[in-house]
């Protein structure tokens, strides 16, 4: 509206000053003040976490004294509009108050922007091993240079020579291939399990997280609300809320489940447990209102307060066979008349085949339809069968709405065609005093007078369980009574003597995503913590928990945003290490909380799928969104996105990103042993004038043993599979060096067996050949091929051995679980068989003469050693490990880096825009 007259413009041209009109379905376009509402709700679920909409009011927000309006969590702005996201329910009208970049999206995307990012693990320490390996290059070429020039009596020009072969031979330039490699490996096989990694280091750092945080709706949950449970007057039905087939049997008697309050609501009376249950009104949360049909204290005060305090169990009556026993599903018909008020008393819009695509209205109604849909009844069609007549709209002042239709046999049941049928959708502490009947086991043809005792203790167990509820009522009217069209008023259906029957209770949730559960076991398996975070409301959120197996003994209970943002640093760094759920958490605290881990030494992954997550994503070590459900945003700022948006999957990059660092400790054991030894060798050779002081390697055959060994022997452990048992050890802790204490020694074995047996098996060979009477020119071209020989399948022999770091290679396993293993030894003895025969070829190119049948002896001999030699020193590692030694490197040592664990908790500037974080400078 512009000047007093409505008219369209596009999104961008909107401008603050600017009246906005919204209906059912509208983006909203920038930041609103609501000026006018009826009956609006706004689905904010991407921005502030929260699974249900939000009813908008015109009335100013109450703020609290001494405290900054900014402070409010989005969530409770209930006189707000918030850009880019939806109106669920009604209409409204809002002055524009922020667009672009000063909405609160858009502060979340700088957020983003302002986040650094810290280099991973691998990367730092491939920079101190490069850097330790130049340094021991310069030492090495150092020593051979003087060596020649000063004990050889070689000229200078030689000796330098000498020293840059031998420095050549040691420089690994295929280690950041390889790693890119063992990268660009483990990405491609996360692509095929539907992760996808944005940048290639990034998928260590989940190997190494010992925290997964989480956000709740859509990432642990489905982010549908769904009918988890139908309580009739004598039965609870348990509904397969992942149902993938329409069949009655979707429902199934199951009087245990949900039978009994929550441990913390037992002892307590039945208006208590339900006045802190999830769907209450409850003013703790600076006002908030998270569920249309909220219970209010006033109300469950009035109407139930002389029920019987006592936190009795629905008694299982396994004689009970009306309309069927435990066990079984009733028919269609059953569900069809039971569930029917919650279809025909809603202007909602079921989505395609079931889903969420297309759907239309608010999504604690759309459940009921969704349930009553996937039992098999056509729920257009029943809609069409019985029209509304005449409604009571719904109003959040009296919580429930109700409508009026003629009666159809196949609906309501038959000697009711001078009736009219009333069906009464509401929040169940005003419903049941409204009622003085009952649907007998919910089958609405037989009637009995109202246990009301019965239903305020199920209501009670339901809402102790964080389940909201809803109840469904019916009555019946003279034909006439009601005329078509007519606008009724509450005073409809409250203002009479208790008149209505109550059919049964809806309880209904957000629910877990069943995959979730177990890939949450397995990683507390991996010693790895999940930590959920949300925007909803705590009892909601501790339920989840509960289900998912975040709370327990140690992690009892869950905390919210407000009680965090009256934490200062100490306090906050000890919380995150006490709570596993964080319930009204605003995008500040998600973001702090991931800094807080971090200040504590832990590595933390965040997951997400809306823009709230966006901040916290960048902030983390690791940032996980989701692909099919999560905003753009989200996945900008992530490192990893889930296409299948499977919580599950993040334990598949958890063990591929330990793959990884396993892997990359094996390219280190494979090329460092490899390349020492092509160096040593021309030292040791110079030393003990082995080929009468001559280089046994020349510089072509250094360059293309550094060549073959890192396109081929590198590549096998870059791509070899994890080993069994990667899952069953903690992470690897942050700060550990690459190279460890026992794999420098087994770098340093590998480099003493390889240079041993080249310059030993060289030196064998010449002294045959000078047994036999040949001088040194004669015999020079064959010794230089015993040494490329020997050492090249001695390679290949170190190679076979560090595929398993642990587990023996004296084992069929050698022969399985990496085809490229053998690919790569065929490669390289193909190749090695060329260069040593083929004319030209070797004499030539590589000064190599055609091997005699006793050096391929001396080559398989000296390989086989090498191999046994690796093989000992990994069983008596293995010896070592049983008796307690820590021979895996989990404890810092002199060259390691532990982290800071009162390390910093700054914010990026701005934070504090959205709510009440205080930054530091």
């Amino acid at each position: 509206v512009r000047e007093g007259t409505k008219t369209k413009v596009p999104a961008n041209l909107i401008v603050p000053g600017d009246v906005v009109i919204l209906g059912l379905g509208d983006r909203i376009p920038a930041d609103l003040r609501m000026i006018e509402v009826s009956n609006m709700a706004t689905a904010e679920a991407a921005l502030t976490g929260e699974s249900v909409p939000i009813d908008k009011v015109t009335d100013p927000m109450p703020v609290p004294d001494g405290t900054d309006p900014k402070q409010v969590p989005l969530g409770d702005r209930k006189n707000m509009a918030f850009s880019a996201t939806l109106v669920a329910q009604g209409s409204g009208a809002g002055l524009v108050i922020a667009t672009g970049d000063q909405t609160e999206i858009g502060t979340i995307n700088s957020l983003v922007n302002k986040v650094e990012k810290k280099k991973t693990a691998v990367l730092e320490q491939i920079d101190i091993v490069s850097t330790y390996i130049a340094m021991f290059i310069g030492v090495v070429a150092l020593v051979t240079f003087l060596y020649a020039f000063l004990v050889t009596n070689e000229q200078w020009l030689v000796a330098l020579n000498t020293a840059l072969v031998c420095a050549v031979a040691m420089i690994p330039e295929g280690l950041e291939a390889i790693v890119t490699v063992t990268y660009a490996w483990a990405v491609s096989k996360m692509a095929e399990e539907n992760a996808i990694v944005r940048a290639l280091p990034a998928v260590e750092t989940l190997g190494s997280v010992t925290v997964i945080c989480s956000d709740k709706t859509g990432t642990l949950t489905t982010n549908v609300m769904s009918m988890t449970a139908f309580v009739t007057s004598n039965a609870h039905y348990k509904n397969n809320v992942h149902a993938t087939e329409r069949t009655p049997k979707n429902l199934v008697r199951e009087d245990e489940y949900l039978g009994e309050r929550a441990d913390i609501a037992k002892q307590i009376s039945a208006k208590e447990a339900i006045k802190g249950g999830a769907g209450t009104s409850r003013h703790t949360h600076k006002g908030k209102k998270d569920f249309q049909y909220t219970m209010s204290p006033s109300v469950i005060e009035e109407n139930m307060g002389n029920a019987e305090t006592t936190g009795k169990t629905l008694k299982v009556d396994y004689n009970d066979t009306v309309p069927v026993r435990q066990g079984g599903s009733p028919e269609q018909s059953f569900f069809r008349q039971a569930l029917i008020g919650g279809v025909l008393c809603s202007k909602c819009t079921l989505g395609k085949d079931g889903g969420r695509e297309g759907e239309i209205g608010n999504p604690t109604e759309l459940s009921i339809l969704r349930a009553t849909y996937w039992t098999g009844v056509d729920v257009n069609v029943l809609k069409d069968a019985s029209p509304i007549i005449a409604e009571v709209p719904f109003s959040s002042e009296y919580k429930f709405m109700a409508t009026v239709h003629s009666s159809n046999p196949e609906n309501d049941g038959p000697g009711l065609e001078d009736k009219l049928i009333i069906h009464v959708k509401g929040a169940p502490d005003r419903m049941v005093a409204l009622c003085d009947k009952q649907a007998k086991a919910g089958m609405i043809g037989e009637t009995e007078p109202i246990n009301r005792d019965f239903w305020i203790e199920q209501i009670a167990i339901l809402s102790s369980h964080g389940l909201r509820v809803l109840a469904l009522l019916r009555g019946t009217l003279d034909k006439g009574a009601v005329s078509e069209g007519e606008q009724l008023k509450p005073e409809f259906v409250r203002d009479r003597e208790p008149w209505l029957t109550l059919v049964g209770l809806c309880a209904i949730v957000d629910p877990p995503r069943p995959e979730c559960v177990v890939a949450i076991e397995e990683a507390h398996h991996a010693s790895v913590r999940v930590a959920m975070i949300t925007g909803d409301h705590k009892d909601t959120a501790l339920a989840i928990g509960a289900q998912l197996g975040l709370v327990d003994s140690e992690h009892p209970s869950a905390i919210t945003g407000p009680e965090l943002d009256a934490m200062n640093d100490d306090e906050m760094k000890k919380a995150v290490m006490t709570y596993n759920v964080f319930a009204r958490a605003s995008p500040e605290n998600k973001i702090r909380i991931v800094k807080a881990l971090q200040a504590q030494g832990q590595v933390a992954s965040m997951t997400g799928d809306g823009v709230n997550d966006a901040p916290a994503l960048k902030a983390a070590d690791m940032g996980v969104a989701m692909g099919k459900e999560g905003t753009d945003v989200a996945r900008e700022a992530a490192e990893m996105i889930l296409a299948d948006d499977n919580f599950a999957t993040i334990i598949v990059a958890v063990r591929e990103g330990r793959v990884v660092w396993d892997n990359l400790r094996k390219v280190l054991m494979v090329n460092t042993p490899i390349n020492n030894a092509q160096g040593l060798s021309v030292l040791f050779g110079l030393i003990l004038r082995v080929n009468n002081s001559q280089l046994i390697l020349t510089g072509i055959q250094v360059l293309y043993c550094n060549l073959i060994c890192a396109v081929t022997l590198g590549f096998v452990t870059a791509v070899e599979p994890a080993e069994d048992g990667i899952m069953d050890v903690p992470p690897r802790r942050v700060g550990k060096r690459l190279i460890g204490r026992y794999l420098f020694l087994r770098i340093a074995l590998g480099t003493v067996a390889l240079v041993c047996a080249t310059v030993g098996g060289t030196a064998w060979a010449e002294n045959v050949f000078k047994a036999d009477g040949l001088s040194q020119a004669q015999y020079v071209d064959f010794v230089r091929s015993q040494a490329s020989n020997t050492l090249t399948f001695g390679a290949c022999f170190v190679t076979l051995s560090a595929r398993f770091s642990y587990n023996s290679s004296l084992h069929p396993r050698l022969f399985t679980g990496n085809k490229y293993a053998w690919y790569s030894v065929a490669i390289v003895t193909v190749l090695q068989v060329a260069i040593t025969y083929i004319p030209g070829l070797n004499t030539v190119i590589f000064q190599m003469g055609p091997m005699k049948a006793f050096q391929w002896g001396i080559v398989a001999l000296l390989g086989v050693a090498t191999f046994i030699i690796m093989e000992c020193e990994k069983a008596v590692r293995r010896g070592l490990k049983g008796q307690g030694v820590d021979t895996d490197d989990t404890g810092y040592g002199f060259m390691d880096t532990p982290p800071e664990i009162d390390g910093d908790m700054a914010l990026p500037k701005g934070a504090s825009h959205l709510k009440l974080t205080e930054l530091k400078d």
